[in-house]
């Protein structure tokens, strides 16, 4: 394949950004009457505007043919039918799968799995939920402790927090670091006679994952009498290790190979959601969620909302120099979401070395950062004013809202006054320090309402734009060696700490820190 740089998209697409390098979005927004109708995409039920862009009617042309010329549209398809293009892995990437979606054998029989472990799902939650399971004291589950790290964290942890006012069903409590203040925390206030453990690791070997659930199985075990069956619960693909842990075979649930922990929230490691807002919120989740897979896979890619986030990240990335992306959550629920897309994004196809071993020549993915909206404004808006770095942005708003007046109006009035500043800018002629150059782009993406439905639609989006990015930059987007360096050298440190000797391949600085820490 020939190398991305060496493409003629690309050099046309290279051309153009000096040709467009002096216009302005504000003189684009003036000169084209249609322009924000026509740069605005509906989608499952969300709107993207994306006509605060530094880009043309031709910009979208070249990047779409850009997509196309990487065949896009050709592995969208072989995704979609359970083809193994996680090929470092020899994987197939099925999380589309979960929601119900894909065609051909390979994708059908995944679907088939995921509806018999998405109804185990349900009629665990249902009994959680009803008091129908009971713990070893005859007691209903009240609490529930959710153990897990990274993928297997994060997505139950944002969409809980998110619809924290549908939550009706037993209080869930997320414990990820290993860090003993975490467990600890998490533990305060609950009962083990009415506590129910959800350890969440795909492999079982994970460090933290089992430290904290070694020390929350003793700390069941300490306030129960006999078995605790009724009160460990495991999302695995190695059964026998999970078994070995304690928990009933009953009670394992499993992980398929072919979803990776970033995008396995819509599984079985959901079930702390459908615990806590109920299996038809959770069903809702994934239904939203399906609805965008089938815009993803069914719209032009000149109407493809995940296909044009993808694409204008490219275009900041890989012609304009942006090294961090910006999203900015304007509705306090949705607090988490930059640390979701984080993993996302920056696990997914923060990759030097291309599809065949050779090194990229391109940068990849920008740094991604965050938090919600209007708190940001006090804190790091400064620098995406005024400072000297490019920052594309993504504004997430929500429309309606049961929240009493004026919050809605503020929240959404300042929301649209950032974007709007950080296009136009304002110059203060003889006050330099109150120039503001302006011209900074952003997409403005609207959920009609937080609800399951639209929050899962928002989380596909970007699962689909980090696939477009990947299929662009000749990346694997499904893999994640890059985190596992650092724990194989955990490993080795560990034994200092227990009484051991430095390993002998640690270097001077390790050596030293090692020995002051444990003096």
């Amino acid at each position: 394949m020939t190398t991305l740089t060496e493409t003629a998209e690309w050099r046309a697409l290279a051309a153009h950004q000096l040709a467009l390098r002096g216009a302005r979005v504000t003189d684009l927004l003036a000169a084209e009457p249609e322009r924000v109708q026509r740069m605005t995409v509906d989608a499952a039920g969300l709107t993207f505007d994306f006509s605060r862009h530094r880009a043309t009617e031709q910009t979208l042309g070249l990047l779409t043919a850009l997509a196309r010329a990487r065949a896009v549209p050709q592995w969208r398809e072989r995704m979609f039918a359970g083809e193994p293009i996680n090929a470092t892995e020899q994987r197939a990437v099925l999380h589309v799968a979960l929601r119900g979606q894909g065609h051909g054998p390979a994708a059908q029989a995944a679907v088939d799995e995921a509806r018999v472990t998405l109804s185990r799902v349900g009629a665990i939650a249902r009994d959680l939920r009803s008091g129908a399971w009971r713990g070893a004291t005859g007691k209903a589950i009240t609490d529930v402790l959710h153990i897990g790290i990274g993928g297997s964290d994060l997505g139950p942890r944002l969409i809980v927090d998110a619809l924290r006012p549908l939550a009706d069903g037993p209080r869930v409590h997320f414990v990820a670091n290993v860090d003993p203040d975490d467990l600890g925390d998490a533990l305060a206030g609950c009962d083990p006679e009415t506590t129910l453990v959800i350890v969440i690791s795909k492999t079982f070997t994970t460090i933290e994952t089992l430290t904290n659930a070694e020390g929350a199985r003793a700390w069941l075990a300490a306030g129960l009498p006999g078995s605790l069956d009724r009160h460990l619960i495991a999302v695995s693909n190695n059964v026998a290790a999970a078994a070995a842990f304690g928990v009933a075979t009953a009670n394992i649930l499993p992980m398929a190979e072919s979803v990776g922990g970033r995008y396995s929230v819509w599984s079985a490691v959901g079930l702390s959601i459908a615990v806590a807002l109920g299996p038809e919120a959770f069903a809702d989740l994934l239904s939203g969620a399906a609805a965008m897979d089938r815009h993803f896979l069914e719209a032009p890619l000149e109407r493809n909302a995940p296909a044009l986030l993808a694409l204008m990240g490219v275009w900041y990335t890989n012609f304009w120099g942006a090294q961090t992306h910006a999203v900015l959550p304007y509705a306090r629920r949705l607090d988490l979401l930059p640390d979701y897309l984080q993993q996302l994004e920056m696990e997914s196809n923060g990759k030097r070395v291309d599809r065949d071993g050779n090194p990229v020549g391109y940068a990849t993915a920008p740094v991604l950062f965050g938090n919600v909206g209007a708190n940001s404004q006090h804190s790091f808006h400064q620098l995406l004013h005024q400072g000297t770095l490019l920052v594309p942005a993504d504004f997430v708003l929500v429309r309606r809202r049961a929240a009493p007046q004026p919050y809605q109006r503020i929240l959404l009035a300042s929301a649209l006054a950032q974007a709007a500043a950080l296009t136009s800018g304002a110059a203060s002629p003889g006050q330099p320090e109150k120039d503001y150059p302006g011209n900074a782009p952003s997409t403005t993406i609207v959920l009609p309402e937080l609800a399951p439905a639209t929050l899962g639609a928002l989380l596909a989006a970007y699962e689909h734009k980090v696939f477009v990015q990947g299929v662009l930059w000749h990346i694997n987007s499904f893999d994640q060696m890059g985190v596992e360096l650092g724990k194989a050298i955990a490993r080795t440190f560990l034994a200092a700490f227990e009484g051991g000797a430095p390993p002998a391949a640690a270097d001077a600085a390790a050596r030293a820190m090692i020995a002051r820490l444990t003096a």
